[in-house]
């Protein structure tokens, strides 16, 4: 991962960070191995042990194919992440509906282009950009046509999406420079009036979660950087992480929570009925809700070559339909987040109130 000469003062957001492409080639390349850096770094710190249960969404990415243009697909994105972000979800999984179950979600969002990019890694890089704070963006992510769009778009204004005047608990960061030869800290920009030390040695563009303590004189420290899991465990939402996903096999498959989602949630028009208030949802670990495109989930079920044979009903425990009486024909995707999510909330708090006993 490259060393950054220069230290970014990152407090730009939207359309600002991404006004015109970059004239140093080299500088985007560096920028890229970054915004890698970020997925892996997400990847590590996935609570595979956590004690906090967690919620999970998968869609397809051909949600996008649908829209008839760059600015309609990019506000069908951000509608989706702020479902993500209002209901609190953890982790939003974006389905390709290929035949293999290879991860290629870094071989597809290093299309530096944009030309020719595929509904999900579209979705993925819009979802990724908007759930990074925003002092963070203009480091992690270079210029890119699919971003073209993203400062029309409201603002998430996640708990961790904090203001340089706001003091809190932790915060998102990324590392700038190395102390000299022999030290045991590394300066982080966590987007205040300057960069505080942390108690580690990191690699430049390595973002992470700084436990902030009480101390608020900058120049105090070093302090601690902390796994991304441990504001949720302390009761906060901490943003979503994005997972790609070869197919709905691969869903279930590249599962990063220990012993995978225990409880499998479909949702569809041929679904069963039944009332939210008299839904019940068994204690479980790790809650997965997934959502189908036009053709619905038969179709990424039919799609899939690892599932010949099988039937939506064999690989969800429950496949529902949270709105039975619409009076349009269709219920787009995005709507349908909203309207499940909403479906779900209590249900889902009744259990999480099981673990806060």
């Amino acid at each position: 991962m490259g060393k950054k000469e220069k230290r970014e003062k990152a407090e730009n957001s939207g359309g600002s960070e991404n006004g015109g492409p970059e004239s140093n080639e080299k500088r985007s390349k560096k920028k890229r191995k970054n915004r890698d850096k970020v997925e892996e770094q997400q990847n590590d710190v996935v609570p595979l042990t956590t004690e906090r249960p967690t919620v999970t969404i998968a869609l397809p990415g051909s949600i996008i194919d649908n829209a008839q243009t760059h600015e309609l697909a990019t506000r069908l994105a951000g509608q989706v992440a702020r479902a993500a972000t209002i209901f609190q979800i953890d982790e939003v999984v974006v389905i390709d509906n290929k035949n293999t179950l290879e991860d290629v979600s870094t071989e597809i969002m290093d299309n530096d282009s944009g030309e020719n990019e595929s509904g999900a890694a579209f979705l993925m890089r819009i979802l990724s950009y908007l759930e990074t704070p925003q002092y963070l963006r203009k480091s992690l992510f270079p210029w890119h046509t699919s971003l073209k769009f993203v400062g029309l778009l409201p603002p998430l204004d996640a708990p961790h999406h904090l203001r340089k005047h706001e003091w809190a608990s932790y915060r998102e960061g990324i590392s700038r420079e190395k102390l000299d030869q022999g030290s045991v800290g590394t300066l982080v920009d966590v987007g205040l009036s300057k960069n505080i030390m942390v108690d580690q040695v990191l690699e430049p563009g390595t973002r992470v979660t700084v436990d902030m303590g009480a101390n608020r004189n900058l120049d105090a420290g070093p302090r601690k950087i902390v796994p991304s899991s441990r504001p949720r465990e302390e009761g906060m939402y901490w943003g979503y992480n994005v997972r790609y996903a070869a197919n709905i096999s691969s869903v279930f498959k590249n599962c990063p929570y220990q012993g995978g989602y225990d409880h499998r949630i479909g949702t569809s028009e041929r679904g069963s009925v039944i009332n939210s208030s008299e839904l019940t949802l068994p204690s479980f670990r790790h809650l997965l809700i997934a959502f189908g495109g036009v053709a619905g989930l038969e179709e990424c079920v039919e799609l899939d070559s690892n599932l010949k044979g099988k039937t939506v009903n064999d690989i969800f425990d429950s496949y529902l339909n949270t709105c039975p009486h619409q009076g349009s024909r269709t219920i787009r995707t995005e709507e349908a987040i909203f309207i499940s999510l909403q479906y779900f909330q209590e249900p889902i708090n009744r259990v999480l109130q099981k673990y806060a006993r």
